[in-house]
């Protein structure tokens, strides 16, 4: 058996990750607090042990140092042995020595060891090797001697003192000393990581849960007035993420709340409209049949009754077209524009009505467009271009409409001016919008959307170039500029050219 398809909330889930990581904020959170407060305990643990050394064999200096004054004072200027042993004994050191005027002279010499001792050298040193001195004591081996070099004290005049002591007592010290640090560290970073993971998280994480589980219960249900995210009052970042997010749902609400009703309207329309099929169906029979009768006065209201039918089937069958979900793909191809043209203005009925139509195309030239919706673009421009001219109170001079084809490159621009109105100023921010671009009462408003809508289909857009009392002209760009089309070879009858 097969396995169900995924959901498309299942294929929106991320997925799942290779190692172990916590998926919420606030675990991230005290993950992350816990290693840098590891990280931060961890790195304060060496400059501590090495100055915990560092102070120590400075005192076993200075004790070494008074030590080595007594043969200064004994007669002859030595001491025995013993009394050197124990000298030596009670400083804690194992041999003193000190350097003058370059000569190196062993005050309390003391045995011969039977290891190298290491060198600390505590005049000047860098700081790598004094943070790695402490680790190469405590890891250097058992019965192992130490060599400081320091600067002499207040008791001795000399380039520098030197001692040579055991480290098995340093490195006791140093690991009790590195367990109380520990101890110590792990005490302070637990406590202000506590506190660094509690403020973060009522400053930051709460705040973010709280936008969060509004926008999911939003997304689930937007009529839920619960998903509606708390206003925290804030004027940080966080305060005007919860701001956008309530003016952002509000926005959606509404938008949700009008597409309801334009569907409802559709709907509805849908439903006018097939029964107004009927109703004008039965008046263009009363229509025909009141065309019969030869009444002077029925002659009369005759043409203002075929115009307002024909008002009515516009209508209706422009917001029905324009209520589609979505407009078919193009499928562009080489259009001759000049045909083009000719075939929207008879759809368009220029002649008819007066209004004439001036093609400055080539026959030849071609544009790269789908040959419906072209036409459907030219017919809408030349259609809302008549009407106007049509509708201009006190015109005298005949309407006319040309149209020109120019080349910008990889892109076809098609210009259709006219000598009409003009656009009003107030009409022109709206000019492209459905139902709210045209200024008369008797037009829904549709045409200009419509045709902008399929000339942004190709990729191209239509706009209006200028527009005065002398005018209008609209400008519709089209990608693509395919050479003009090849001339037709003429025959003879006997096949000759």
């Amino acid at each position: 058996m097969a396995d169900p398809a995924p959901t498309p909330q299942e294929l929106d889930r991320p997925g799942r990750p290779r190692f172990f990581w916590p998926g919420g904020l606030s675990a991230r959170l005290l993950t992350l607090t816990i290693l840098f407060a590891v990280l931060a305990g961890v790195c304060a643990v060496p400059p501590a042990l090495a100055s915990f050394e560092a102070k120590w064999l400075l005192d076993r200096t200075r004790a070494g140092e008074l030590a080595s004054m007594a043969p200064d004072v004994a007669p002859n200027k030595k001491v025995s042995q013993r009394v050197a042993a124990q000298l030596l004994d009670g400083a804690g050191v194992v041999r003193v020595a000190i350097q003058t005027d370059g000569a190196r002279i062993p005050i309390l010499p003391g045995p011969v060891l039977k290891r190298t001792p290491y060198v600390v050298d505590l005049r000047a040193q860098d700081p790598l090797s004094w943070l790695a001195a402490p680790f190469q004591t405590l890891f250097g081996g058992d019965g192992g001697f130490v060599r400081v070099i320091a600067k002499p004290g207040i008791y001795r005049t000399a380039e520098f003192v030197e001692i040579v002591a055991p480290d098995a007592e340093l490195k006791r010290e140093l690991m009790s000393y590195l367990w109380k640090l520990l101890l110590v560290a792990a005490v302070l970073t637990s406590g202000v990581g506590a506190v660094v993971y509690l403020s973060l998280n009522l400053f930051l994480v709460r705040p973010m849960q709280r936008i969060t589980n509004a926008m999911e219960r939003f997304r689930a249900d937007p009529e839920d007035a619960a998903a509606r995210v708390p206003l925290s009052g804030r004027r940080d970042e966080i305060g005007r993420a919860e701001a956008e997010l309530d003016r952002m749902q509000a926005d959606l609400r509404a938008a949700l709340n009008s597409r309801a009703r334009l569907a409802a309207l559709g709907e509805a329309v849908a439903k006018i409209n097939h029964d107004l099929k009927n109703m004008l169906t039965s008046a263009q029979i009363a229509s025909e049949r009141l065309a019969a009768l030869k009444d002077p006065k029925v002659s009369q209201a005759l043409p203002r009754l075929e115009r307002a039918l024909d008002r009515a089937v516009k209508l209706a069958s422009g917001v029905l077209a324009y209520g589609k979900t979505q407009e078919a793909a193009p499928e562009p191809r080489p259009v001759p524009l000049a045909a083009a043209a000719a075939a929207a203005a008879e759809e368009a009925r220029l002649a008819e009505r007066g209004v004439t139509l001036t093609c400055r195309i080539a026959a030849a030239e071609r544009v790269n467009a789908d040959p419906d919706q072209l036409h459907r673009i030219l017919a809408n421009l030349l259609r809302n271009a008549r009407e106007a001219i049509e509708h201009q109170e006190g015109r005298t001079t005949p309407g006319r409409i040309s149209v020109s084809l120019t080349r910008n490159g990889e892109t076809s621009l098609v210009r259709l001016t006219d000598n009409g109105p003009g656009v009003p100023e107030r009409l022109r921010e709206r000019l492209f919008q459905p139902f709210a671009g045209s200024g008369r009462p008797d037009s829904t408003g549709l045409g200009l959307a419509i045709a902008r809508e399929l000339a942004q289909g190709h990729g191209g857009d239509l706009t209006l170039a200028q527009s005065g009392p002398a005018g209008s002209t609209f400008e519709l760009r089209l990608p693509g500029a395919p050479p003009p089309a090849p001339a037709r070879k003429r025959t003879t009858k006997n096949g000759a050219d």
